[in-house]
């Protein structure tokens, strides 16, 4: 007999503003453990020095985060001139120092050269595994790490403010870039060193900044039994896939893992209908919903919808 899992089957997402100091792993933890929630996990390590949105999949959630993995995010960034650290921020050992500091016509002229796709070496004090083992666990085991090079995409980035010492940038990126990376290169390109001495974590796909809740009031709802307050639904992560409703028979064959026939509906929805006549091309993911709810990930091929990911709530 298959052994009952601990905890409550919460199913959503949390817009979590993790606070400084606290590490993601931390994060989850924390979060699964004061709702109760059987399954918990998050869309994109943020470091322990770094704040703002981590988004928290509970339950079924926990089904749709890979598609978090891939999702655009932003960034603010403030970097400290003169000091270059082992670990890139504000923790780690200075190992080198420069007098010059960077002036704000030059610092908006250096900008440019990293739009786009650009390579870039992520630190070694991360969490990239090299040979099974994690990055900082061997950097900090004092061991040489050398870190490959990897292509990046920087979508946007602005200065925000200037000062003798920092500056403050306002950065949109895709997937797999480092920060801490970014301001040392751009220390580099002008002719000084620096390190990333604030990072807040502004946006993650469709999770942003100024609706992300912090720990006290997640803590105040779930105390007042109002846990409902502070969840988003499971199809939050999936914003950019199509939905399209099925009947509760519909319902039922699909969560049963059972393919069903495109409703007519389907191919006469403008929406939806370039994906309906796709035929033998690549299949389309579409989420299927039943009454508001989300049902199912199923491909959308050969006329009908065949179950990829089931939702049990």
């Amino acid at each position: 007999m298959a052994r009952k899992r601990k905890g409550n089957p919460v199913h959503g997402w949390i817009n979590f503003n993790k606070p400084y100091g606290m590490g993601s792993t931390q994060a989850v933890g924390k979060l699964r453990w004061l709702l109760t929630a059987q399954k918990a996990g998050h869309a994109g390590t943020l470091d322990p020095l770094a704040s703002g949105v981590l988004p928290i999949a509970l339950g079924e959630a926990t089904k749709t985060v890979p598609f978090m993995m891939d999702a655009a995010k932003s960034y603010e960034v403030e970097i400290t001139w003169g000091e270059h650290r082992d670990t890139m921020d504000a923790e780690g050992d200075v190992t080198q120092t420069s007098d010059i500091r960077p002036s704000e016509v030059e610092i908006r002229a250096a900008l440019p050269q990293f739009l786009g796709e650009i390579d870039q070496v992520p630190p070694k004090y991360s969490a990239i595994k090299i040979d099974g083992k994690r990055a900082y666990d061997l950097a900090r085991a004092g061991e040489d790490v050398v870190m490959k090079s990897r292509r990046v995409r920087i979508d946007d980035i602005r200065l925000l403010s200037a000062s003798e010492h920092m500056a403050r940038l306002s950065v949109d990126c895709g997937k797999g870039t480092y920060i801490r990376s970014l301001a040392t290169d751009l220390a580099r390109a002008l002719g000084t060193v620096g390190y990333v001495s604030e990072l807040i974590r502004t946006r993650v796909g469709p999770f942003k900044i100024d609706t992300a809740l912090g720990l006290d009031f997640i803590e105040q709802s779930v105390h007042k039994a109002a846990a409902d307050q502070v969840l988003l639904g499971v199809e939050t992560a999936l914003d950019d896939i199509p939905a399209f409703a099925i009947t509760q028979d519909g319902r039922s064959e699909v969560r049963h893992g059972r393919a069903i026939v495109q409703p007519e509906t389907f191919a006469n929805d403008p929406h939806l209908a370039p994906i309906a006549a796709n035929g033998d091309g690549d299949p389309k993911l579409i989420l299927v919903t039943c009454q508001g709810k989300a049902v199912a990930l199923c491909e959308a091929r050969d006329g009908k919808f065949f179950p990829k990911r089931v939702f049990v709530m």
